[in-house]
């Protein structure tokens, strides 16, 4: 699918889920609203009624005003003004609430505006049912000005299992976006994957192409009848031929070793080796003139023994050292420099070149992966010589990191523990 496509097809997915996202979000507080209307009209039906049975048990005319009043969205006092027995309170109420299905947890206490002071107060779970064997005359209390008060502290969770049909709505609309989200990341990061395999293909066809072009014209001249009377000539061209089969082979098996180490195929020859003799050995390969540019070793770790594969670090240090050289300006000035710190030989290998932005360096060591050098075609590679330095880092039991900034160069710095 075309970069424009998946975009065009992310935009109208999520303007979608927005849609129906801010739907729901309406109709649930819509249904919220309705429950509490019809919690609130039930609570004051029972109150009413409560209110009611103490009016005739105490013998008082009902009042023409509403003694039900909600101070909160889960408070509600009723005036009664008579003496309230705490059992028959407590019965009446359980009884009311559950005629009309109010099945959540409540509170009540009696007040007592004579003297100013709660005179009892109880919590009842919805599972509990008082049972009163006789309702006994109560007390005449004189000038008595009572009433008493209900709270709901469940009321915002009792309302919210009331609406279940609601809630699995919900819940299948987060899991559809969750859905939707994690399909976006894996289809973008397949394009991306797509993009850069794309690129080490251009790369790889340009690489081979190079050294199979060179082969090509020196066979050419090879099969010249009167090439045989210019040995110099034929030693040259079949020099060339030698060198470019070298170079083809190398980045060939370049490729099949990071394929087989990522299926665990490679065969590693591990032993103890001395990093200072492998680090020499690498600069020595890289010697050049002056002018080019020049590479500068500090051997300072006081032990420099490690744990791993001769050929396959000889390659890991190799890469690194051709990258600082690639991506430096001439002349170049790279600096290895090894340390021991806690147990560990630390590898330092620092340039002075191009650098790496913060973005990139967190996909440098990603397969195929390379550095956009804008109109810059001098740096070749397939992008896969990071990847496979911090695989067989990885592979040794080390650790690898990058310190760049662009402009200032970049430092490459691995972690092994000493064998």
């Amino acid at each position: 699918m075309r970069g424009k496509n998946i975009r065009l097809v992310l935009i109208l997915a999520t303007l979608s889920l927005i849609g129906i996202s801010i739907a729901q979000i309406y109709w649930v507080r819509a249904a919220f609203n309705q429950e509490q209307d019809h919690f609130h009209r039930q609570v004051n039906a029972a109150l009413n009624q409560v209110a009611g049975e103490f009016y005739s048990i105490n013998r008082i005319n009902v009042p023409n005003t509403n003694p039900i009043r909600q101070v909160l969205g889960n408070y509600y006092i009723v005036m009664v003004n008579s003496p309230i027995d705490t059992n028959i309170l407590k019965e009446l109420l359980t009884k009311a609430f559950a005629k009309r299905g109010i099945t959540t947890d409540f509170e009540y206490g009696i007040y007592n505006c004579d003297t100013e002071c709660m005179v009892f107060d109880e919590y009842v779970s919805s599972d509990a049912l008082p049972v009163i064997e006789s309702l006994n005359q109560l007390p005449a209390w004189s000038e008595a000005n009572y009433y008493f008060g209900v709270y709901f502290p469940s009321k915002s969770g009792y309302l919210i299992n009331r609406m279940k049909i609601w809630m699995f709505t919900t819940v299948v609309l987060l899991v559809v976006i969750l859905f939707f989200g994690y399909a976006m990341f894996i289809i973008l990061k397949q394009k991306r994957l797509s993009e850069i395999q794309k690129d080490f293909i251009s790369n790889m066809t340009h690489e081979f192409k190079t050294p199979i072009s060179t082969i090509a014209v020196a066979s050419e001249v090879l099969q010249q009848p009167n090439i045989v009377d210019e040995p110099e000539r034929l030693l040259n061209y079949a020099t060339i031929i030698s060198k470019e089969n070298k170079r083809l082979k190398g980045q060939v098996e370049r490729v099949l070793e990071l394929a087989s180490l990522e299926n665990d195929a490679l065969e590693l020859n591990y032993t103890n080796i001395s990093v200072h003799s492998i680090l020499t050995e690498a600069v020595d390969q890289f010697s050049v003139s002056e002018a080019q540019g020049k590479i500068e070793f500090l051997a300072n770790a006081k032990k420099d023994v490690i744990w791993a594969d001769k050929h396959h670090f000889m390659n890991m240090v190799y890469n690194l050292i051709d990258n600082a050289i690639k991506y430096s300006n001439t002349p170049y000035r790279v600096k290895i420099t090894t340390t021991y710190e806690n147990g560990s030989t630390c590898i330092s290998v620092k340039d002075k070149g191009i650098g790496i932005s913060l973005g990139d360096q967190k996909l440098i060591f990603d397969k195929f992966y390379r550095v956009g050098t804008g109109n810059l075609h001098n740096a070749k590679g397939f992008g896969i010589g990071l990847s496979y330095v911090k695989l067989m880092t990885k592979e040794f039991g080390g650790s690898i990191r990058v310190v760049s900034s662009i402009g200032k160069g970049s430092d490459f710095i691995m972690n092994f523990k000493n064998g």
